[in-house]
């Protein structure tokens, strides 16, 4: 079948696959380097406690098989030396069923991850990179030329990450349809970057002109994906370019680089003035060629329910309409926060609480905390503590079932928690108690900056979780850390995050999206 192969995209295919492969290469080490503390055994959402009340055909994965935190690491460390090899283009060295075999492995590895990693994998990105990934393993290798019917699936998979964020924004927060939105947005996003301060102080104008690129971009461009070469080629370019000024202008994991990824499968690079394919390709093998084609045709069956979503009034983002993550709706931020409002997290290892006690901050390594801090960049890395504590800031429900857990693991000096953190004020013996306040945290203006050195301004507004030792929490029902002793030291009764004094409320509009999805 002549119209199956599309040799001259040999160049786009080796990018997007040697750039998936690089991100599925960060979220295995993501997961290596963090799950002890947030999913382990002892962790503050344990994975046998989940898989003890969650049957397999709701996750399946290779943790309902078994589960250990040497397994969970072995496969983690797995996935990312084969992340790895097939980022170095190994994947071309291995006969064409065997590079499938390869892709497929590393999808079944993260997958088990997904559908283990509860609220701390519950963003848009990792469907999508599961979706981009299982895509990839049918994009063949040096042997066969590049099949046009999935890079044509590829170009659909783009259409729905834009046009489904595009979507999501007229139908939402109305400071889209006004233009206002990119007022707030660099100061209120999840976690700023360096750049991000830079992008808040940008003329009013401007802002408006982003909000204004951006329904072209997200709403116009994508249908252009669509549509014959070399239309698509340079529609794609625009994501591109679109994708990398979000790089510089906040931190969202790998979703910026996983869209440009798959946004180079529409690029035809003869097109670009690049070089043709470099040698012949034989024919592909009859199994490979059913095997595309089967996906196609389930690919297709499957887009009703995302398709019926975007159509809809009730439009909802991030969804995933089955177990394997596949074919899936995306979008984000169909609402905007006027406001930051952050959880500073202190201790103190005086053994009584009163009026005159010091308190110590812990610092985050992402999120907002002391305010002569630059932001930091840290996408594609995603750090998934950093993350979850801009949603406890913006919902204390939202955060109750891993809070506490959290605390109680500082109260411990947890090896494992304090690796997630950027500065430990407790180095020799663990706090005391533990408490957590609710600030407001701005962007500073030029003259502040130069004055005091301070990239925020921030307002202490109330008491979010008032002081604690593991004492009270194990009163509160709590389960301790596996290997901890509950202390008895006396300290005033518990109060959980959200219900006295920090607000349970949202004014109309700045609720955060459930589930929570990757800013666009």
């Amino acid at each position: 079948m002549q119209w199956f192969a599309a040799p001259e995209y040999w160049l786009s295919r080796l990018l997007v696959q040697r750039l998936l492969a690089a991100v599925y290469l960060t979220g295995f080490l993501a997961a290596a380097l963090q799950f002890r503390a947030l999913i382990g055994a002892g962790g503050m959402l344990p994975v046998p406690r989940f898989t003890a009340r969650v049957p397999f055909r709701q996750s399946p994965g290779l943790f309902h098989l078994h589960y250990s935190d040497r397994f969970f690491a072995a496969v983690a460390w797995s996935g990312a030396a084969l992340s790895a090899a097939l980022a170095g283009g190994l994947g071309d060295a291995v006969p064409l069923w065997a590079s499938i075999l390869w892709w497929a492995a590393l999808w079944v590895l993260y997958l088990s991850i997904v559908n283990v990693g509860q609220t701390w994998y519950s963003f848009g990105w990792e469907s999508l990179l599961l979706e981009a990934g299982f895509l990839a393993a049918f994009l063949g290798n040096a042997d066969t030329a590049p099949p046009a019917p999935v890079l044509w699936l590829m170009r659909w998979l783009v259409f729905r990450v834009e046009f489904g964020a595009g979507l999501i924004k007229l139908r939402g927060d109305s400071c889209w349809r006004d233009l206002t939105c990119l007022r707030y947005h660099h100061e209120t996003q999840p976690m700023p970057g360096p750049l991000s301060w830079f992008f808040h102080r940008l003329p009013d104008p401007l802002h408006r002109v982003e909000v204004a690129a951006n329904h072209v971009t997200q709403l116009a461009v994508p249908v252009c994906l669509l549509l014959p070469q070399p239309v698509a080629t340079f529609a794609a370019c625009v994501v591109i370019a679109t994708q990398l000024w979000l790089i510089a202008s906040g931190n969202f994991a790998w979703l910026n680089w996983l869209t440009i990824a798959l946004a180079l499968a529409a690029v035809d690079p003869v097109r670009l003035g690049l070089p043709a394919h470099p040698r012949a390709y034989g024919a592909a093998p009859a199994w490979y060629e059913a095997l595309v084609l089967a996906l196609a045709a389930a690919v297709l069956v499957l887009s009703y329910w995302p398709v019926r979503n975007m159509v809809s009034r009730r439009q909802v983002m991030n969804r995933s309409f089955n177990r394997l993550h596949l074919v899936n709706s995306y979008g984000a931020f169909g609402s905007v926060n006027r406001l930051r409002q952050e959880v500073v997290v202190e201790g103190t290892d005086e053994p009584a609480v009163t009026r005159h006690t010091v308190w110590k901050e812990y610092g985050f390594k992402g999120k907002p905390g002391d305010v002569r801090r630059l932001p930091r960049q840290y996408a594609p890395y995603h750090l998934r503590l950093d993350w979850l504590m801009w949603f406890a800031g913006i919902s204390p429900a939202y955060a109750r079932p891993w809070f506490l857990p959290f605390v109680a693991r500082l109260l411990v000096n947890d090896p494992d928690t304090l690796r997630l953190l950027r500065h430990n004020p407790f180095p020799d013996a663990p706090p005391t108690h533990v408490r957590a306040t609710l600030h407001l945290y701005r962007f500073t203006d030029w003259r502040e900056l130069r004055e005091t050195g301070a990239w925020w301004h921030r307002t202490a507004l109330s008491e979010y979780l008032a002081p604690v030792d593991l004492a009270a929490l194990g009163r509160s029902g709590y389960r301790p850390p596996l290997g901890h002793r509950l202390r008895t030291v006396p300290t005033e009764r518990i109060r959980r995050p959200g219900t006295h004094g920090a607000p349970t409320h949202h004014p109309p509009g700045r609720t955060p999206d459930h589930p929570p999805g990757p800013p666009e």
